[in-house]
């Protein structure tokens, strides 16, 4: 109920007026039934203004952070993403990262919508990161589609470290609905969850007109903060968003940027992919 408020009555038209978010391809979004909603991650801001534009409940695994906070923000903020339909997503790796995944297959099983950042972790630069197989290890499964989503631009409405957002437009694009049925009997094997997770992420490059760097995020994050690369921050799976702010890092990818979306413009009058 309170989900339905807040997007119904409350946050969604004021966000829909201030931003004035548009939307492609969001009849590619099944009207029934379970599938996986995999996006690029290029601001905090991401997890609302893309489930607004869906008319379908979207769930979607968040750090375990945001879930054990102290105090009254710590458990105001525990609620709030509790009854925002969002679930704790353990980011450690291995079997904690495995039984948070378990969450998302119970939504999965129920016939919902699932919302997950195969990144991990939101880009540092607006730069497509490395996914994580988390993503197709669900979805191969499950046995659900999975529907890639390009958010466009709302990294420029909330940059990372920044708490008062940009008045600006927005805009995200819905791909084709990406069918592994033929995997199916292949869910555990590694090399089969590794291609699945790169075309997914091709399919997110080729929407979303980022450049793409061969590497995880979480690890890159460590490296401009200057702390020393720690295991977790490329185990597999890792599928939820983190907070950490980042600089401009080399392009390590084989991949160039894909082309932008012609017609598709910012408010500055400027190409807003990217």
């Amino acid at each position: 109920m309170f989900y339905w408020v807040m997007k119904r009555i409350f946050l969604g038209p004021v966000i829909k007026l201030l931003f004035r978010p548009w939307v492609k391809g969001l009849d590619n979004i099944p009207a029934q039934g379970a599938a996986i909603i995999a996006s690029n991650h290029l601001s905090f801001s991401d997890s609302i203004f893309m489930p607004l534009m869906v008319k379908r409940p979207v769930v979607f695994l968040a750090k375990s952070e945001y879930f054990t906070g102290t105090g009254i923000k710590g458990r105001l903020t525990a609620a709030f993403f509790r009854l925002t339909n969002q679930l704790p997503m353990d980011r450690s790796g291995g079997a904690a990262s495995a039984a948070s995944l378990n969450a998302g297959m119970e939504v999965l099983n129920a016939g919902g919508l699932l919302g997950i950042y195969p990144e991990g972790t939101r880009s540092p630069d607006g730069r497509l990161y490395r996914g994580k197989v988390g993503v197709a290890r669900l979805a191969l499964q499950a046995g659900v589609p999975v529907i890639p989503v390009a958010m466009i631009g709302t990294d420029k409405v909330q940059p990372i470290g920044k708490r008062l957002p940009n008045i600006r437009r927005i805009g995200m694009i819905f791909g084709e609905p990406l069918d592994f049925s033929q995997y199916r009997e292949q869910a555990e094997d590694r090399s089969v969850q590794r291609k699945v997770t790169d075309e997914i992420m091709s399919q997110l490059l080729r929407l979303s007109g980022q450049e793409y760097v061969d590497e995880y995020a979480a690890v890159v994050k460590l490296r401009l903060a200057g702390k020393p690369e720690e295991p977790q921050a490329a185990a597999e799976p890792l599928v939820a968003p983190v907070a950490t702010d980042g600089e401009f890092v080399r392009d390590s990818g084989p991949h160039r940027p894909a082309a932008r979306h012609p017609g598709v413009e910012d408010d500055a009058g400027t190409p807003a992919a990217g």
